[in-house]
């Protein structure tokens, strides 16, 4: 599943690559974006709209890092340091728009700068009501959203604490342990379940960025979302071994 860590920097500066071109550029962002934000302000400096995007990191011998898979986390709470490269794929929309424009200094501008420019990938999007300046598609996906908030409170209701349960994340071997936290969190939007795994597989002891949800030793606590939670009469790891 994502690894969390503890956030030592407010900031990380990092390229943006994309599938559709030889375009790159640096960045600097806020390591308390969530990854939707980020999308967001990514569309305006790739042309790729947000809803399509997908984006892998790689560090600085473009070795692949992790998939920036949930909109709701934070850019921090995922294994992104300066020196990395965000590498972006999805529907280019105005990606032969930039020419001369990706060129623009916009870090160096106030944003009152930027938004009274005509020769920006941001202007062109709202002229065209391309990405997030589509109405429709900003109301579908704000439906797609709602939907989806609701099946993950859905979800988090059918577990409780002291279920034992199994943890399922794509990519990721299988894990058992016992539910020791079902809420929201500070950390990240939407719901979370704390989960004390039977063995050292975790990152904390219950707590992160300094509030405590559970009690476990250090090393077995992780958080996981509601749908990689399957909840059951799962036998303990440890116990298994000892019946080999």
């Amino acid at each position: 599943m994502t690894e969390f860590k503890v956030v030592t920097e407010d900031f990380v500066n990092i390229s943006v690559t994309t599938s559709e071109d030889d375009y790159c550029v640096e960045k600097r962002f806020k390591k308390g974006l969530t990854v939707h934000d980020l999308k967001n302000k990514l569309e305006l400096v790739t042309g790729c709209s947000a809803q399509s995007m997908k984006i892998n990191v790689y560090d600085s011998n473009n070795k692949f890092v992790c998939f920036l898979a949930n909109d709701d986390a934070l850019l921090g709470s995922y294994r992104v340091d300066s020196g990395m490269r965000l590498h972006v794929t999805g529907e280019f929309a105005a990606r032969h728009f930039l020419g001369d424009g990706e060129n623009i200094e916009t870090s160096k501008m106030s944003e009152e700068e930027y938004n009274k420019r005509t020769d920006t990938l941001k202007a062109y999007l709202e002229r065209n009501k391309l990405g997030k300046y589509n109405e429709e598609q900003q109301r579908q996906l704000e439906e797609r959203c709602r939907l989806e908030a609701q099946a993950e409170e859905e979800a988090a209701k059918k577990i409780e604490v002291g279920d034992r349960c199994e943890v399922a994340v794509p990519d990721k071997p299988l894990r058992r342990g016992c539910v020791r936290f079902i809420g929201k969190v500070e950390f990240s939007p939407g719901w979370w379940v704390g989960v004390q795994y039977d063995e050292p597989f975790g990152k904390h002891d219950g707590t992160v960025k300094g509030v405590k949800y559970f009690e476990c030793p250090p090393k077995y606590g992780s958080f996981v979302k509601p749908a990689h939670i399957q909840v059951g009469d799962f036998p303990e790891e440890n116990a298994e071994l000892d019946e080999i």
